[in-house]
């Protein structure tokens, strides 16, 4: 088996030119240099595919004397994906050109995206002192034996660092007290 050398040197450029564009971030460039290695592999399939001899399909020809179409089979088959591949890059590349092009083609927000955002920034409020000061109390009297029942919780004083138990409706001991 001997192998044409001028094709070996122009599949190991194609691979090294290949390669080094893959390395780039710009897609343009990405799509270049995965062009550049499928062709190379395209190549180094045929080169590898033994001494060239007559058509497989002629039925004239003895079995030794035949070419293997094996290989073609699959230089067929990795032309199809480079195409499909390719096909995607250049999807990928006209759709970030749209995005930077045109402002009129920006995600629009989602209402009810902006909405939950915003209740969960009211989820998250820090209640102060001077917020409960202004709440009302909460009469026992009106809710009834309900109100009664509440278990009760561990409150800890802020000013001296130490926790509670308390009733769910008592004040806490001080006023500068933080409930949670």
């Amino acid at each position: 088996m001997t192998m044409p050398l001028v094709l070996v040197a122009v599949m190991v450029v194609m691979y090294s030119c290949g390669v080094y564009l893959m390395l780039d971030r710009t897609l343009t460039r990405l799509l270049l240099g995965f062009l550049l290695v499928g062709n190379a592999t395209n190549l180094l399939i045929f080169l590898m595919s033994g001494s060239f001899g007559d058509a497989p399909l002629s039925g004239d020809t003895a079995a030794e004397d035949m070419s293997d179409p094996l290989p073609q089979a699959f230089i067929l088959t990795a032309i199809v994906i480079t195409f499909g591949v390719s096909a995607f890059f250049l999807a990928l590349i006209y759709r970030s050109w749209r995005l930077a092009q045109d402002l009129d083609d920006t995600v629009q927000d989602d209402e009810s995206d902006l909405e939950l955002a915003t209740t969960e920034a009211l989820a998250t409020v820090e209640v102060t002192d001077e917020d409960l000061a202004e709440t009302q109390e909460f009469d026992d009297e009106e809710n009834g034996d309900a109100a009664n029942d509440v278990p009760t919780d561990n409150v800890r004083d802020t000013d001296t660092g130490t926790d509670t138990e308390t009733d769910e409706h008592s004040a806490p001991d001080s006023p500068g007290g933080d409930r949670r």
